[in-house]
């Protein structure tokens, strides 16, 4: 899930993630009463008997012990990863059956020449005629690369960005923090082909192995390239590369909002780093406006000084090794082959490649997906499915409406803020009320290359073409087919794709205790974001705006580094920790959603208890629905690089989560003396 700033082109993703145009709604008794408790004959549950896979359980196992492995423990040692994956759990799970149903959709619009969608997936499955052209659709602009010289640079800089080709630096047109019904161009540091500086910066033998990989992959790919010296040509790569990652800012400061929030006109950027032609570059991706946003200004003095020292053969090097890896999926399959075996499996640990059906189906939704989407959502994404959303959308509102009203630490000028912000939110269930038009896209059966290269162009021009116009509120930042949701806190808003809309997240015919731990959680969690330690800057019309009392701020604050430091003692593979201040935001996502969704399950019951079902109690089956949601297996490799560069904790720990909240000792009467057990005083509370 997600929070985010968003763009076509960019989601700055640091939690997991419908339309609400009134003010908040009360939760009244006959939107409880839409939300059965229980499940009947006629009304049967797609998993086990009331949405819970009981057989993946360990019931040798404590749940004060280990709740994840007391609720997934037998899943976890039955279930393999599949060869082409780095982790498998319920997110994959739902994410094949998405991507399979896509498959038979595409599969029926290929016969259809008439069909964009149709032809791009035509043009993918079609290896043979990749295979025959060889590197000839990508040569025309190799040559370029290998023509350029330091003063054509900046020129040719921007139309790698247009074309999709990453370089020193990136950028987006997004909404202004600080002015959010005004577009305007920010710019973020980049230059690095590993996934973050520490890559380059750290010592261990894990960092060491994969560099030694990285090394050997730039050499292979200016191999294929058809380059000359490709090993002394690599080394001066990585050298470069290495240069670049210490002028880096890291992964917290890059994560903090108010630090990221720099506006320069273009001649203070060229002030503030100079060696680069700033003007040339803006100019030539397609802004006409002076002012940017410069995420990371003191990253952009450093790499500019780099790159005009920088003998202009390694920045050629760097180029055409950028060219390939972000062009192999549509090039032959020595060049596919060779990007993977870096990024698939020396970097995640995956083994094998997706079949290229697979690869298919991902290039039309990555590039076409609301037109792949309109089919998909009229096919699998029933309207009772969305009804049903919305009333548990509603209900989890109104629960942290109360619990904001019943918090000690806040003071009551700060409470009324807080409760304008949330009653100002926008909720998105499924997919957009506007589809995006493609009729500009230039869709060929026979020219792969020129399909990706052309969509990303009209991504890029798109995403300009934003700049002096009005917010494209209508707009989504997922395809319906992505099992995942977010918050984007310009727009106030939560956002729901159909595919996260099912078991076990979601199933209307499920007990209410499996669902409102599950997707209730995961809607608490995407609202909270909007109050996490970045979603908590911006008021309630989207601006980056102090609206707290200092006496909030420092309430806020010392309940953060509680959950900080509880997250930063799990370490979870030897000698590597989590970074509770990485993954704050996600965790207090984590803890205020699993919080509200608890007090939105008890008043959907409407003062009535809970059935007993299979011997659960409905407190017992609500933490169980937030455990069965997290169960996922991890690769090594995989683990470890997500403890490096992704904001959220890994499946286990958002599932122990749960050890915060009082009402999980008493369903589960977990005791002193076991693993998860925490002193009241030490439970972190914080929504």
């Amino acid at each position: 899930m997600t929070r985010s700033k968003l763009s076509s082109r960019l989601m700055a993703t640091a939690a997991l993630g419908a339309v609400l145009l009134s003010p908040l709604p009360a939760l009244a008794k006959d939107e409880a009463a839409k939300t059965p408790a229980t499940t009947t004959a006629t009304a049967k549950p797609e998993i086990g008997d009331f949405g819970f896979d009981l057989s993946g359980m360990d019931k040798s196992v404590q749940p004060g012990d280990d709740f994840y492995a007391f609720a997934n423990g037998t899943w976890a040692k039955n279930t393999p990863i599949p060869a082409d994956k780095s982790n498998y759990g319920m997110f994959t799970a739902l994410a094949d059956l998405s991507q399979k149903r896509t498959r038979e959709i595409l599969d029926v619009a290929k016969g259809d020449p008439n069909s964009m969608i149709g032809r791009a997936y035509a043009s993918y499955l079609d290896s043979a005629a990749v295979e025959a052209k060889g590197l000839a659709p990508i040569q025309p602009w190799l040559t370029k690369i290998r023509s350029v010289d330091k003063a054509g640079l900046a020129k040719l800089l921007a139309e790698a960005d247009r074309s999709g080709v990453q370089h020193f630096f990136g950028g987006y047109v997004g909404q202004d923090d600080k002015n959010p019904d005004v577009y305007i161009y920010t710019m973020f540091q980049g230059g690095i082909g590993m996934p973050d500086r520490d890559f380059y910066l750290k010592d261990g033998d894990r960092n060491t192995k994969l560099q030694a990989a990285y090394l050997k992959h730039l050499e292979n790919v200016l191999g294929l390239a058809g380059e000359q010296n490709a090993a002394a040509r690599a080394k001066a790569i990585y050298d470069f590369e290495k240069q670049i990652a210490t002028v880096h800012w890291d992964k917290n400061d890059s994560s903090d909002a108010v630090k990221v929030y720099n506006k320069m006109t273009i001649a203070e950027l060229a002030q503030a780093a100079p060696g680069f032609d700033w003007s040339t570059f803006i100019r030539g991706i397609g802004v006409n406006e002076d002012t940017l946003l410069v995420a990371q200004p003191s990253a952009f003095t450093g790499e500019a000084k780099l790159i005009a020292a920088a003998p202009i053969e390694v920045i050629r090097d760097i180029l055409t090794v950028r060219s390939l890896d972000g062009f192999s999926g549509v090039l032959p399959d020595a060049v596919a082959k060779e990007a993977f075996s870096f990024y698939g499996t020396a970097l995640s640990g995956t083994p094998q490649m997706q079949e290229r059906w697979k690869r298919a189906v991902d290039f039309t939704t990555n590039n076409m997906g609301e037109a792949v989407g309109q089919d998909y959502v009229a096919k699998y994404f029933p309207p009772e499915t969305k009804a049903a959303m919305d009333v548990l959308v509603k209900n989890v509102l109104a629960a942290l409406d109360t619990r904001i009203g019943n918090l000690t630490w806040m003071q009551p000028q700060t409470k009324v803020k807080a409760k304008k912000k949330l009653a100002n939110f926008t909720t998105k269930i499924g997919y957009p009320d506007r589809w995006k038009d493609y009729s500009k896209l230039d869709i060929r059966a026979d020219d792969l290359f020129g399909n990706a290269l052309r969509s990303n162009q009209f991504a890029h021009d798109d995403n300009i073409s934003r700049l002096g116009g009005p917010i494209r509120r209508w707009e989504w930042g997922m395809t319906p087919m992505e099992v995942n949701a977010y918050a984007n806190f310009g727009m106030n808003e939560i956002v729901f794709p159909a595919a996260i809309l099912q078991p076990p997240f979601f199933d209307p015919k499920a007990d209410a205790a499996i669902n409102y731990g599950g997707i209730g959680a995961v809607i608490g969690h995407e609202i909270s974001h909007h109050f996490d330690d970045q979603g908590a800057k911006y008021d309630e019309t989207g601006k980056l705006a102090d609206w707290w009392t200092p006496q909030d701020v420092a309430a806020f604050e010392a309940a953060g580094k509680a959950l900080v430091a509880q997250y930063d003692a799990y370490e979870i593979l030897p000698g590597e920790r989590l970074d509770g201040t990485f993954t704050l935001g996600e965790n207090i996502g984590d803890l205020a959603g699993l919080t509200i969704a608890y007090d939105a399950y008890k008043k959907s019951l409407g003062g009535k208890p809970a059935p007993v079902i299979d011997g659960l109690t409905g407190d017992q089956r609500f933490f169980l629905g937030w455990a069965q949601v997290w169960r996922r297996n991890y690769r090594e490799q995989n683990l470890s690089q997500r403890i490096t560069t992704d904001p959220h904790s890994p499946s286990i720990q958002r599932a122990w989560v749960s050890r915060n909240l009082d009402p999980w000792y008493k369903a589960y009467s977990v005791k002193e003396g076991q693993k998860l057990y925490l002193a009241p005083k030490d439970r972190v509370r914080i929504w």
